[in-house]
């Protein structure tokens, strides 16, 4: 078989599906890249055996059609060196030779049978169909993504948690230490139901996302979750187990509220965090009258630090200590120039939302504390 194609397509769309290969695969053929060749449609799909990229790109000069495997690092590091031309394919389909003659040069190597290659599961019988905007979605995915865990012993907190009800969708990651919980009512799903989004599949759908602009189809049964958008299609296994009642763990009663700008209070914390504990990261705010004490130390090396910055607040006076790392991951991920803690006292958990939401979501992050030395 043969095809021509542009360097520049090709190559984009084969970094777009690749990114879902392992470095280390159980299967031999999972290194490679299936390019099926349909009339004018090249479909190039990848997999690591739980998640599946498809994509496609328009060719031209097509001869014949047909299915082959190729390594999908040597296409990569090849194509990535070309400046925008045609590419013409001939493909034998007895050995699977593959010969790319470009401008100026002839590239050859050896695929194998696409035959072989794993199927993309198709969609469940019982499956259940939601859409929703792809800026939506990758939004979604982008405010919870960096809560989820890496915990072998509890893997359903490995992944996103999509808690679909028919007039919103709410999508749900933690850790056990720090939750985010994003809601957006102008998804109406029409459906009440949910599964858990593994990590892996949802840092690729972050990453493609972010090019789209479409509805994006979801489709989920019981052992799968499909994403549908554009010319791209991305199913994965979803992770199974019941998630924790994530509601039952925020408070409800946090009544001291401070107001402080975003950006100052993350700067002044990346500073303080340089002095404190390699081991606890431990930051201490100290809560008085429209100002915040931000300390940290480290005894064993004789360093310490603290800034006062300016807030609105008029609740009770106390200190509360937070892990820097959680405390700036959390702040830099909401867009808001604002930002609200809301806090009920040392010992219990905080609540960080932004002033100002985005139109229709609801964005709502809890981090728990840790026990101050004094």
């Amino acid at each position: 078989m043969k095809f021509n194609v542009s360097s520049s397509k090709l190559f984009s769309q084969l970094q777009a599906v690749s990114r879902v290969i392992n470095s280390k695969n159980a299967l031999p053929i999972l290194d490679d890249v299936l390019f099926d060749l349909a009339g004018n449609e090249l479909r190039l799909t990848a997999s690591d055996g739980e998640t599946t990229i498809r994509t496609s790109v328009e060719v031209e000069g097509v001869e014949g059609s047909g299915k082959v495997a190729s390594a999908a690092k040597l296409l990569l590091e090849t194509l990535k060196e070309f400046s925008e031309q045609p590419l013409a394919f001939t493909i034998d389909e007895n050995n699977f030779a593959v010969n790319m003659v470009s401008q100026n040069g002839t590239y050859s190597f050896v695929g194998v049978n696409g035959n072989e290659y794993p199927e993309m599961p198709e969609a469940e019988g019982d499956a259940k169909v939601v859409n929703m905007p792809a800026g939506v979605l990758q939004s979604a995915i982008e405010k919870t993504i960096f809560c989820t865990a890496d915990d072998e012993l509890r893997p359903v907190m490995n992944g996103i948690f999509f808690d679909i009800a028919e007039d919103k969708v709410t999508m749900v990651a933690t850790d056990a230490h720090r939750l985010v919980r994003y809601t957006n009512e102008g998804v109406k799903a029409g459906v009440a139901a949910s599964f858990i989004l593994p990590k892996k599949p949802a840092n690729l759908l972050k990453n493609l996302l972010a090019k789209a602009d479409e509805d994006v189809k979801v489709t989920f049964g019981a052992k799968n979750a499909r994403f549908e958008f554009g010319n791209t299609i991305v199913v994965c296994r979803q992770i199974e187990g019941r998630f924790p009642n994530y509601n039952a763990v925020i408070p409800q009663a946090n009544q001291n509220v401070v107001t402080i700008d975003r950006q100052t209070l993350i700067n002044a914390c990346k500073r303080v965090a340089v002095f404190a504990n390699n081991g606890t990261a431990q930051l201490r705010l100290a809560l008085s009258e429209n100002q915040i004490k931000i300390s940290a130390q480290d005894i064993d090396f004789s360093t310490s630090a603290e800034e006062t910055i300016a807030c609105d607040y008029n609740g009770t006076p106390m200190a509360i200590g937070f892990k820097a790392p959680f405390l700036i991951d959390l702040l830099s991920s909401i867009a808001s120039a604002d930002v609200l803690l809301k806090l009920a006292d040392p010992a219990r958990a905080g609540l960080i939302l932004p002033a100002e939401n985005e139109e229709n979501e609801d964005v709502l992050m809890l981090l728990m504390p840790m026990l101050l030395n004094d």
